[in-house]
């Protein structure tokens, strides 16, 4: 009796290398002569396929058609400016910009995440661009609190150079006060000088301690809060 059986194979399976923060690396080092290879239509099993020989070991080389590559880079890094024209012309660039819907969809009940996400997004890109705009991986924390405080400020000193009165703009009074000097009448500040009464005194705000906001109220549209 025969076999009935037959052998089937199988198409090779899809490998992916993923990249991070691939606009921060030298890309002549990260890809070396793959840099040819990785071309739409260089892979092996294409009518244009493609081998260089290694330099060490004098094999013929190529990269397999079933292997994809992506690289991540972050927009508001200035370095994605002077990124390898090489690397443009080989890749496909495709924007990922906040989604407040993968928030919305984790259900959190402790705050209103997707609304506090999208105001600070919409003051962020006010005054600065959209390419700052916060991810959505920042709300989407268990412990909400603690990625506000430990990431989400941090983030916009950084973005405002400890500008405090922007960040106010941004996250209402809970969060940024002015500073009690900034309250004094300045004429008792500075010296007994003929100027003293002509010059124009810029307030200054500082942000307030975390541990003495009550970071509760931003689950409501209070006045001078986030809502």
């Amino acid at each position: 009796k025969k076999s009935t059986t037959q052998e089937k194979i199988l198409p090779p399976l899809s490998h992916l290398l993923i990249i991070d923060e691939i606009n921060r690396g030298n890309v002549s080092q990260i890809f070396g002569e793959l840099i040819t290879l990785i071309e739409e239509n260089k892979p092996l099993g294409n009518p244009e396929e493609l081998k260089v020989t290694l330099p060490y070991s004098k094999k013929e080389f190529g990269v397999p058609s079933n292997l994809y590559i992506i690289g991540t880079m972050n927009t508001a890094d200035r370095s994605v400016e002077a990124l390898d024209t090489a690397l443009r012309r080989r890749f496909s660039f495709v924007e990922m910009m906040p989604d407040s819907s993968v928030v919305e969809v984790s259900k959190f009940k402790d705050y209103q995440r997707v609304d506090i996400m999208e105001k600070i997004n919409q003051r962020t890109e006010l005054l600065l661009d959209r390419n700052y705009t916060l991810g959505h991986s920042y709300f989407i924390k268990d412990d909400f609190k603690a990625s506000f405080r430990n990431e989400i400020i941090p983030l916009l000193q950084e973005y405002f150079y400890n500008d405090c009165g922007k960040i106010g703009l941004i996250l209402g009074s809970g969060f940024v006060r002015e500073k009690e000097i900034s309250k004094v009448n300045h004429q008792t500040i500075f010296a007994d000088f003929d100027t003293r009464n002509e010059i124009e005194v810029i307030k200054s705000y500082e942000l307030i301690p975390f541990e003495e906001v009550d970071f509760e109220m931003t689950n409501g549209p209070s006045d001078g809060y986030i809502l």
